[in-house]
């Protein structure tokens, strides 16, 4: 027999979990963004989606945030966060695998580099299906070639998510110091924006199908793509 006080706990746990599921979006952790874990601007709508209560694109609609330095050549091995995570500080380390995570099925991360605070942002990465995951760190190599950016709010390295099981677009950006070469160009492709006003809607990518849960990590052959 059900009772009332039985009742009102299985809607406690209900209600528990419907905001664990809709509320332990994804980030980036590393390049630091802003208003990122760990920085003095925490903002813990840092995970939201762009268009949700006004979480706005390009970066959310944050300030300048910590740097990052960063050079041409270099791999960075970007790590994520879930809101089920601590947000108190970054330690460098990957989370528990069975880490709370809301990876909508997974989907498409582009990695990209802004070097003119966010109006336009250069395709330098990308992986599919499996990404984001906070249980793997995911390689992306600064193009050997790129020019030196060393303008505070200018220069950007930027994470950006088309969803799979939502159509949803995140997006984060870092603030990074770049020692490039001298003459470089940055790459020509741009990254494709989705699903809020003024942009196309109703996107999704292929995915792993691991909503909550994490998936087998970065495909070899996009690591391999992204590194070379």
């Amino acid at each position: 027999m059900i009772t009332s006080q039985s009742s009102w706990l299985l809607l406690c746990i209900l209600a528990t979990l419907l905001f664990i599921s809709t509320d332990a979006h994804m980030a980036m952790l590393y390049p630091r963004p802003r208003g990122g874990v760990g920085t003095t601007g925490f903002n813990w709508r840092i995970h939201q989606f762009v268009g949700f209560k006004g979480y706005k694109f390009p970066c959310g609609g944050f300030g300048l945030g910590p740097n990052t330095d960063l050079e041409a050549g270099q791999v960075v091995n970007v790590r994520f966060w879930s809101s089920a995570m601590s947000d108190k500080k970054d330690t460098g380390e990957l989370p528990p695998k069975n880490i709370e995570q809301a990876r909508h099925g997974g989907g498409m991360c582009e990695f990209s580099l802004s070097y003119d605070g966010g109006k336009s942002f250069h395709v330098i990465g990308t992986y599919t299906k499996t990404c984001p995951d906070a249980a793997f760190k995911w390689p992306i190599k600064i193009p050997d070639n790129v020019p030196s950016c060393n303008d505070p709010g200018k220069c950007l390295f930027s994470w950006s998510w088309t969803a799979n099981l939502m159509a949803q677009f995140y997006h984060n950006c870092a603030d990074v110091t770049i020692k490039g070469v001298k003459d470089g160009a940055l790459p020509k492709k741009t990254i494709q924006i989705y699903d809020f006003k003024g942009y196309k809607q109703d996107v999704t990518f292929d995915g792993d199908g691991n909503s909550h849960s994490r998936g087998s990590g970065p495909i070899e052959s996009e690591v391999e793509a992204n590194t070379r």
